[in-house]
């Protein structure tokens, strides 16, 4: 009798802490937290969904609920609203860095964006075609709608190179003084996306298409050797992938982000390797910072949100959150991460920057938001009590004539 006394307390306390989540998060935002209520982890979701505070964010991409920066960072970085021009001459160019969920994103911005004039991506096809309104020009440059124009997974050193010279094409004399470059990109935690590459690799993949222009100039094989003797690498264990000391996929992201001419491209006689670190590390930085926009692949619903808010589009559907991937599936010790980690020392540390720099955008640009919606909210209430104390005078008026005449009749 006691343990059924006990249980049915413990229902109505639940089922009061559910009334009490109706009226203290009605909307739609928390449909999420109350769902969560009634399972059988209720205890922990109310737990998250607290830390979280109603965000559906928050609650999307379980974001520390106490996030201390790291780095001091301007509001000018901080900061992200391009006024891009998609009727005009600007030109979105998407920095695909391998294994980081590019795919995917790459998707979204030909499939999912509410435009004038979507993309026409027939089936059957990779690339799709991205048409300005009433033009006959492109304003995205990226692998579903160029193509591999400026080769394979081209980098900054590339791309920053090769794009204007591409789109603004020989016919004309100079390029477009009216047209802007907004660079974007997606980053991942440098460890899964070492591992999605090795077992990429595994199943044959070698980007062999890949450029790597530097200087004008492609590496030489003595600058950048080949990991793998035969066409490819299948079947490689990740002991052989962790081995090979030319393996590009050591420090990718930061490579692929950094300007290379500073340090000679790919030749390393040309500084000591601590300094080339450094410089390879200050540029992707750098970069990184001034770059339009960037997302992390581990929160897909923030990375979307600022998209959106840096471009002023909408897209149709929500970014979906994967945990689970070919990654994630793989067991490594201890011993084995620390590995990985040392040979991405750089990408960690980007990485950790990447982080603390997206993160306080998003918070940046939430408390604009709703700085805004509050400063729209007091100006409808001047608006409103102006236009009630303008009914008031005028009613006051009114019957103050009709009784001034009143009194003239009655004489």
């Amino acid at each position: 009798e006691r343990s059924h006394r006990a249980l049915l307390a413990l229902v109505l306390l639940l089922l009061f802490a559910v009334i009490v989540l109706q009226y203290v998060c009605p909307g739609t935002e928390c449909r999420l937290l109350r769902l969560r209520a009634l399972s059988p982890a209720a205890t922990g979701a109310a737990a998250a969904a607290s830390s979280a505070g109603g965000d559906p964010y928050g609650a999307e991409d379980e974001t520390p609920p106490r996030f201390v920066p790291r780095f001091n960072f301007s509001a000018r970085d901080l900061l992200r609203r391009v006024d891009f021009n998609i009727k005009g001459d600007d030109l979105i160019v998407f920095l695909h860095i391998q294994k980081t969920g590019g795919t995917t994103f790459g998707r979204h911005l030909v499939r999912n964006i509410q435009l004038e004039q979507p993309c026409e991506c027939r089936a059957g096809q990779k690339k799709c075609t991205c048409l300005r309104p009433g033009k006959r020009e492109t304003w995205l440059f990226s692998r579903f709608s160029t193509g591999w124009s400026c080769g394979l997974h081209a980098d900054w050193t590339e791309l920053t190179n090769c794009v204007p010279a591409l789109v603004d094409g020989k016919r004309e004399l100079r390029p477009r003084p009216s047209r802007n470059f907004y660079y974007i990109t997606i980053l991942r935690d440098p460890v899964s996306r070492y591992l999605s590459e090795w077992r990429h690799v595994q199943r044959g993949a070698t980007w062999k298409a890949s450029l790597h222009v530097c200087d004008g100039r492609s590496p030489t094989t003595e600058e950048l050797p080949s990991c793998y003797a035969g066409d490819d690498w299948s079947g490689c264990s990740l002991q052989e992938f962790m081995e090979c000391p030319y393996n590009l996929a050591n420090n990718r992201q930061v490579r692929m982000l950094s300007d290379l001419s500073l340090v000679g491209c790919y030749n390393l006689s040309v500084m000591p390797e601590e300094q080339r670190n450094k410089v390879l590390l200050d540029s992707a930085k750098e970069n990184l910072k001034r770059m339009a926009f960037f997302g992390l692949t581990e929160f897909q619903r923030k990375t979307q949100y600022l998209f959106e808010k840096t471009f002023s589009m909408t897209f149709i559907s929500p970014f979906t959150q994967y945990n689970s991937t070919r990654a994630s599936s793989v067991e490594i010790d201890e011993q084995t991460q620390q590995r990985i980690e040392a040979l991405n020392f750089l990408d960690v540390e980007l990485y950790d920057y990447a982080k603390d720099l997206f993160l306080q955008r998003y918070q940046y640009t939430r408390q604009k938001e709703h700085q805004e919606a509050r400063r729209k909210r007091q100006e409808q209430r001047k608006i409103l009590r102006a236009k009630q104390a303008l009914r008031r005078e005028r009613g006051d008026n009114g019957s103050t004539t009709d009784y001034m005449g009143n009194v003239e009749r009655w004489r």
